[in-house]
């Protein structure tokens, strides 16, 4: 009788521990494809620059990352066959963007990267995803500026070593008054206080300030721009990535992902991109 006790108890034991190890191997593909579905396919990690300054394109907020440039680059990762969690966000300065691309220490760029001819001979582009123009941002119940050839005798503000402000003092208003601040918050700031009349660079960089819940209501996108700049993906130079990029970019626009993104970054400003030159078409590889 004990021998028999004996008997049953190891065919339990034995149904038992087969059962757990079925369980487990269960659980292990289960895991397996879980992980599979997070990191979408693509091995190791993807380091991507944007700005960490820009509200509503390029913003570092603690360990959150927001904006349209990074919205974008998520897409475009994720058609890479990256997920979220294979992303190393990496700051990228505009002076420093094409060493940072050159040195291997990005793999790309979305960072209000436009496309110049002389950057094109040291880095690579796809896109563009963009095509911002310079504009202005004025308090929201003015209306006697409606281009920067109303500034003539105003107070413009742009940021220290700006390109934007001279283009309007060389072009449109010669005594035009200009006060220079470190960044663009600064000069929103001096135009809701009233020290300034108006404040210029790219339009979606104002539509993204104008954007920030503080300053909402308070300031608007004049929306009359008058330059072209087209954003593009910045890459090492001769990288084999550009087609498959621009086959991302079609693919965001096509399915309405592109505006979704927009609107949602920018879209609290009240400002419209230039459906013109919007969305673009992504240009031929080199």
């Amino acid at each position: 009788m004990r021998t028999a006790r004996l008997a049953v108890a190891l065919t339990a034991a034995t149904l038992a521990l087969a059962g757990c190890s079925s369980g487990g191997d269960s659980g292990d593909e289960s895991t397996s494809e879980s992980s599979a579905a997070v990191t979408g396919g693509a091995e190791g990690t993807i380091r991507i620059g944007i700005k960490f300054d820009q509200p509503g394109l390029g913003f570092q907020d603690g360990d959150e990352y927001t904006g349209f440039d990074v919205d974008v680059a998520k897409y475009v990762a994720g058609e890479l066959g990256y997920g979220e969690d294979q992303i190393e966000w990496v700051q990228a300065p505009s002076a420093q963007r094409e060493n940072l691309l050159q040195t291997g220490q990005v793999d790309m760029i979305f960072a209000t990267y436009s496309i110049t001819d002389k950057r094109k001979e040291v880095v690579s582009f796809a896109g563009p995803y963009f095509v911002a123009g310079q504009d202005l941002l004025v308090a929201a119940d003015d209306d006697s500026i409606t281009g920067p050839q109303d500034l003539e005798g105003k107070n413009l503000c742009s940021v220290t070593g700006s390109t934007s402000a001279q283009r309007i003092k060389d072009e449109y208003a010669t005594g035009t008054n200009l006060l220079e601040q470190p960044g663009y918050a600064e000069c929103v700031t001096a135009l809701t206080a009233g020290s300034v009349d108006a404040v210029t660079t790219d339009d979606i960089i104002l539509a993204g300030l104008a954007a920030v819940p503080a300053n909402e209501g308070k300031v608007k996108v004049v929306g009359n721009p008058f330059s072209e700049e087209n954003y593009g993906v910045g890459l090492p130079k001769d990288s084999d990535q550009c087609q498959a990029i621009n086959d991302a970019i079609s693919k965001m626009i096509d399915d309405g992902t592109w505006q979704e993104l927009l609107d949602k970054n920018v879209g609290a400003s009240g400002y419209k991109a230039n459906d013109k030159l919007n969305p673009p078409e992504p240009a031929a590889c080199g």
